[in-house]
């Protein structure tokens, strides 16, 4: 996996300024973010940095008092993983249901849905409020027997879930080798041999119309442009699990989805991101 890190300059700083910040660049494809006592931190996928976007958003920031100036430097592969595997990430538990662990941490309680996950260099450990959201609403979902998709699986929690609610079969697909070959190694480490993991975006997605429900936890962008490959990808009456985005871009992606047959079914929101689940119903 490939990333760059720029580091913003925020002045005059302030936690408001930080938080539109992020939310602007999380539009542009940037996935994490780390606070910093004169701006931010942020990363992007190398294949996914548009310069001129960022440098249009320092540019016209929002907030007419406030100068954002920015450095843009890669980052090497060996940091990630050294980290991650020296330290790990500290044990989610999901409402009882779920625990989200590394093999450097046992589960802190006993939880009725186990999953292990080393992330090594891909996202998606399951702190994130948006996977957080994802993983309840499947726990709530009847998925025995389903035919299910993992859109952007990162680490590939979220089709493990599925598997151990009785899935009877997972295709996930991500942009990233590192996400593909970590996700295939956490499928060991679970026991999960009913999933199909694929490098590439969403034209590696079979327009077969048989899958029941697919899961995508990826910023609005994304999203918007996906939304006809995923349409023909489930049959109908399938459902589609919807996250990564805030609360005022849901309107854009349940309006985009009305015209490809999809009717809203159920909507949440934690600390500002939302979640959709939407229904094939023409």
């Amino acid at each position: 996996m490939k990333y760059y890190k720029l580091e913003f300059g925020i002045e005059p700083m302030s936690e408001e300024a930080c938080d539109v910040l992020s939310a602007l660049l999380a539009d542009e494809g940037f996935e994490t973010f780390v606070p910093t006592e004169r701006g931010l931190e942020a990363y992007v996928q190398q294949q996914l940095y548009d310069e001129v976007a960022v440098k249009g958003i320092a540019d016209n920031f929002l907030m007419p008092d406030v100068n954002i100036t920015f450095t843009c430097e890669e980052t090497p592969d060996e940091d990630w993983n050294e980290t991650w595997e020296a330290e790990g990430f500290e044990p989610i538990v999901i409402d009882r249901l779920v625990c989200v662990h590394d093999t450097h941490h046992p589960a802190p309680t006993r939880c009725e849905y186990d999953i292990i996950i080393n992330p090594r260099m891909a996202f998606g450990t399951g702190t994130h409020p948006t996977t957080q959201q994802i993983l309840r609403q499947l726990c709530k979902m009847p998925l025995e027997g389903m035919c299910i998709i993992d859109a952007g699986c990162g680490t590939g929690v979220l089709g493990f879930l599925c598997a151990k609610r009785g899935a009877s079969e997972i295709f996930a697909y991500d942009i990233d080798e590192w996400s593909v070959s970590n996700t295939l190694i956490n499928a060991e480490l679970n026991s999960i041999y009913n999933i199909n993991v694929c490098e590439g975006d969403s034209a590696v997605l079979p327009q077969t119309g048989d899958y029941d429900l697919l899961i995508a936890n990826i910023n609005r962008n994304i999203l918007l442009g996906d939304l006809p490959r995923f349409a023909k990808a489930l049959r109908k009456g399938g459902q589609l699990l919807l996250s990564g985005f805030y609360d005022e871009d849901a309107a854009s992606l349940i309006n985009k989805g009305k015209e490809l047959g999809f009717e809203l079914q159920s909507r949440t929101s934690h600390n500002g991101w939302a979640m959709l689940l939407l229904g094939l119903v023409g």
